[in-house]
Order: structure tokens, then C-alpha cells, then sequence
């Protein structure tokens, strides 16, 4: 079979001003449906959290250009210059994070569970034709709101950790890579952990029979079944876990991932390595704040101390706020689209369910209800390119170039110290390495401290997660923070794109494994299969021939 042919592309800005490519969040072209749903939400989150933390900023704005996502910023006008300017006092006096993290753990996490459990509750091949568009519709304007949702907490998660960076970047000539290693043991989720999971390892290590079953070869899919339906402890413990994680993408954040019962051997594989404690070390973190806080000057260690805390109680919301939002919603979405797509298969209006995926919403209704839509041809020919496609493909940036922000030092001190800690935490997202590689050593961020070698896994997406074995070193061009689910079978990450803040240095830093990020070209200088040693402490990549 031929691969797909692939036209070339005109790249042209989405809009006035400077657009910059984000491949930390999308390394690969979305769907018409993700491209359609997600800028609205996404420029509404952002304005809201700009305005909450005190910031010059009015929005960030992100369009699809060719399905690649392009950011902008927009400014406040001058006439919001002066609230801001008094909001970013109150920001620091009250702390004002704090008081978003009580709405998420109180009010917003629940509430959105509660609603992804009732969608996923739904059975999509029971519905009729009118009946399913309105599930669609149901689990699109839900999507959207989580989209909105998962933006609205940015500031709040970024806010702290960034101060703290900018301040010992100012005291001390600690690196960020140390810094953020002060934030180990802060956000569980982003290392998989759930009181469920943990209720089904302590409920398989219990019975010996379902360990057996646990570790037994039958077919993954049919196993996981078993399991939920197991006696006593087991099946109970085994279907809260998979109601909790089932139907979360294991990476992105588009309708064209996987969640992680569609990859039945992979996630049992990933539960069989939780329950025999697999995992890296998380190391002595207080014995390295503790070191961090010798460096800072005597005078600054009480607003130090301060600084680490509150960066510590925030940091888990960076990655919960997408766990818990819109990822998991994407994925009930997803499984909606896959099950129109089962009933279009049965009609002969698609070759294969997954090509639903790239209909616009509102083609794919018409094509449920038979009211015309593309065709089975034409929704393979674009599900083959967009499969085929990466970021590297598109312009780092459209537009002219953007101008320089302006210098926090140049402004009053509360609006200067929000600016400088958000332009710190933004870059330790977005930022890679600019450090040149050597024949044989690869160079990126030191994101996760340790030395490990094993055989490399490249991955180009979440269709190929089932290949990678216990103990393999990931390399791909970018994670988002729902691959904490597959944490268990890894040595170590090695990512293209991102920073030391990008969640691919979280979730390896959280679990205790080595990783490297923003090496630029791993993907394409690393060969599948290839020997390798992380360095997670230097930022390198030394491959073995």
C-alpha cells in the first residue's frame, strides 16, 4: 500500500500581528472539529485568568492554520492599564491563588467528574439517530466548557511556581531544573497516582487469584473485564479505576487521541507495573530544599520559605486543571464520534469508524441523521493527511515578528512582579535547548535528575502506545500530562518540544524518572529500537551504536 500523498501547504497568518507555532501543545494537525471548538473557550480562559492574576495581557488568542496551532497576545487596552495595576496589588497581598484552588478541589473538580460519569454512563449503540446527535451535541458543549475551564486555572497554577523561579533566579545561580525539582511529591496526578488506583493495587496484591489473573496472558481486554467483574475487593476497586481513567486520552488533547481502553494491553501492562511498584525515585526533597535555601541570602530565606510553599500547595493544579477537564471530556467525546462512526460503518458512509474524527461537528450530525455530508472517500483522505503530518512541517512563526514585551522593571512593583513571573513560568513551558548537539550526544533540558539507558520506543502518537514494553525510553516530539497513566512501563522521557514546565519535564520529574526535553530533533536523529542513556541531570542523550 502507498503512503498517502501529501500536498504542500500555504501557511498564512490567522490575523493581525505576530502568530507563534505551538508544538508543546500540538505536535501534530488537529481535526476540523477541534480547530472549530477550542479557540473560542480557549481565548475566553485566558482573558479571564489575565484579568485574575493582574496581568498586561487581555487575551491569548489560538487559531488552526492548516490544523497547526498558532498563538497570539493580545494587550490590554491602555484604558485597563490602571485596574490592572491595582489588581496585581491585591493579587500578592491576598494571595489570591489560594482562593482558586478552594473553588477547584470544592466547587469545579466535582462538578465536572460528576458530569464526565454521567456522559461516559451513556450507551452510545442504544441511542437512535436523533438520540445521538443530541449526545454529540451534549458532549461537545460539555468539551467546551472544559476547555474554558482547564484556561481559567492557568494563572493560578503558574503564577506561584514562576515568582518562586524568578526569585532564586535573582538571589542564587541555581538553575530552574533544581528549582523545579523542589516541586517532586506536590502533584501526584501528574505521576498517575488516585486513591482508586491505589485501592486496586492494595486490593490485587490481596487475593492471589486475581494476581494470577492480573499477570495471566489471556486477552488484555478480556482480562480487564474479568477483573471488574471479580469477587470481593478486586472488582469493585477495578472498575472505580477504570471509570476514573477509561475514557482519559492518554496524550493530547484532540478527538483524534486514544483513551486508554482503547489501548486494553497497554493500560493492564501499566497496572501490572503499578502493583509491582515499579517506579523511579522521587529522591530527598526536603534535603534539596533544603540545600537550595542555603544559597539564598540570609535575609531572603523567611520570603524563600514562603515562596516554596505556596509554589508547592499550587503546583498539582498545572496538570490537574487538564486531568480533570478537558482531556478527560475530549475523550468521551472521542468515544461518541466512535460510536457514530460504528453506526456510519454499518451503513457504508465511512470505511472505518476512526475516520468520523475528521468531520466537522456538524457533518458529522448530517451524516448520522442522513442528511447528506462527505464522503466515505473524502473523510479517509483527510484522516491519512493529517495522520501524516507533524508540526515540524509548519512555520515557527506567521506574521511579523512580535515586538519585545516590555520590562517588568520598568513598572510599579506588584505589576512588574506579575509580569516577570509569568514571562519566567511561559518560558520554562515553551522554551527547548539551544545547545548544539555532538555526533553521538544529544542535547536538550535537564527536566527530571537520574541516569538510565534501555532501548528507545519512538512514538509519533497515542495509536502506537501499545508497542512500548516495560522499561523502554520514550521518545517523541511532546506529552501532555494524561500519559501519566503509562508512567509505570517507562525508564525515561526524551521529548522534542517543551521546557522545564512543559508537562512532559512534570510527569517525569513527579514519578522519579530520568527526562530530557526540548532536545529540538530526537525524533528524527534516534532510530526505534536504538541504545540509549539518559542523562536527566546534564540534559543529555548519549545514543550507543
Amino acid at each position: 500500500m502507498t503512503a498517502p500523498v501529501t500536498p504542500a501547504l500555504d501557511f498564512q497568518p490567522p490575523g493581525p500581528g505576530s502568530w507563534n507555532l505551538d508544538p508543546v501543545h500540538f505536535p501534530r494537525p488537529v481535526t476540523r472539529y477541534f480547530s472549530d471548538t477550542h479557540p473560542e473557550p480557549f481565548r475566553r480562559g485566558t482573558r479571564e485568568f489575565m484579568a485574575y492574576c493582574g496581568t498586561l495581557i487581555e487575551s491569548m488568542e489560538t487559531h488552526y492554520v492548516n490544523g497547526f496551532a498558532y498563538n497570539t497576545i493580545h494587550p490590554v487596552p491602555e484604558s485597563e492599564v490602571p485596574q490592572r495595576f491595582a489588581r496585581a496589588e491585591v493579587v500578592w497581598q491576598d494571595k489570591v491563588w489560594r482562593e482558586q484552588l478552594r473553588e477547584w478541589d470544592d466547587i469545579a473538580k466535582p462538578a465536572a467528574i460528576k458530569i464526565h460519569r454521567e456522559l461516559q454512563s451513556v450507551e452510545v449503540g442504544d441511542l437512535s439517530d436523533d438520540g445521538l446527535v443530541a449526545y454529540l451535541t451534549s458532549c461537545k458543549e460539555h468539551h467546551s466548557r472544559m476547555m474554558y475551564q482547564h484556561m481559567r486555572f492557568t494563572g493560578s497554577a503558574m503564577l506561584p511556581v514562576g515568582d518562586l523561579l524568578a526569585h532564586v533566579g535573582t538571589w542564587t545561580s541555581v538553575p530552574p531544573s533544581e528549582v523545579l525539582a523542589m516541586m517532586r511529591g506536590a502533584a501526584p496526578v501528574s505521576a498517575g497516582a488516585s486513591g482508586e488506583l491505589g485501592r486496586l493495587i492494595a486490593a490485587i496484591t490481596g487475593d492471589t487469584a486475581a494476581r494470577a489473573l492480573l499477570d495471566s496472558d489471556g486477552d488484555p481486554a478480556q482480562v480487564l473485564a474479568e477483573l471488574r467483574a471479580f469477587g470481593g475487593d478486586v472488582g469493585p476497586a477495578t472498575a472505580e479505576y477504570l471509570d476514573l481513567v477509561g475514557f482519559r486520552l492518554l496524550d493530547g488533547f484532540d478527538i483524534s487521541g486514544r483513551y486508554a481502553l482503547e489501548l486494553p494491553d497497554a493500560l493492564l501492562r501499566a497496572i501490572r507495573s503499578s502493583v509491582d511498584g515499579a517506579g523511579g525515585d522521587a529522591g530527598n526533597v526536603d534535603a534539596l530544599i533544603a540545600d537550595v535555601r542555603l544559597q539564598v541570602p540570609e535575609e531572603h530565606r523567611a520570603q524563600f520559605d514562603d515562596l516554596v510553599g505556596e509554589a508547592r500547595l499550587m503546583y498539582r493544579l498545572r496538570d490537574e486543571r487538564g486531568v480533570f477537564s478537558d482531556i478527560w471530556a475530549s475523550g468521551i467525546m472521542r468515544r461518541a464520534v466512535l460510536g457514530a462512526g460504528r453506526r456510519l460503518e454499518g451503513k457504508g458512509l465511512v470505511h472505518d469508524p476512526e475516520h468520523l474524527v475528521d468531520a466537522s461537528f456538524e457533518e458529522m450530525c448530517s451524516l448520522v441523521v442522513g442528511d447528506g455530508g462527505p464522503s466515505a472517500d473524502e473523510l479517509a483522505q483527510r484522516y491519512a493527511e493529517r495522520s501524516a503530518r507533524t508540526a515540524k512541517e509548519a512555520p515557527a512563526s506567521l506574521g511579523p515578528p512580535a515586538p519585545p514585551p516590555p520590562d517588568p522593571s520598568g513598572l510599579p512593583p506588584a505589576i512588574g512582579r506579575v509580569m516577570h513571573a509569568m514571562g519566567v513560568a511561559l518560558g520554562e513551558l515553551f522554551g527547548s535547548s539551544v545547545e548544539p548537539h555532538e555526533e553521538h550526544v544529544l542535547r536538550g533540558l535537564a527536566a527530571s535528575g537520574g541516569v538510565y539507558e534501555g532501548p528507545v520506543r519512538l512514538i509519533s502518537g497515542p495509536s502506537e502506545f501499545d508497542r512500548i514494553q516495560q522499561g523502554d525510553v520514550l521518545v517523541t516530539e511532546s506529552t501532555s500530562e494524561a500519559f501519566n497513566i503509562l508512567l509505570p512501563l517507562l525508564g525515561a522521557i526524551v521529548t522534542d518540544s517543551g521546557g522545564l514546565l512543559s508537562h512532559s519535564a512534570i510527569v517525569a520529574r513527579e514519578y522519579g524518572i530520568p527526562g530530557v526535553v526540548g532536545t529540538r530533533d530526537a525524533t528524527d536523529r534516534i532510530p526505534d529500537g536504538t541504545r540509549v542513556r539518559v542523562d536527566g541531570d546534564a540534559g543529555a542523550v548519549t545514543v550507543f551504536t
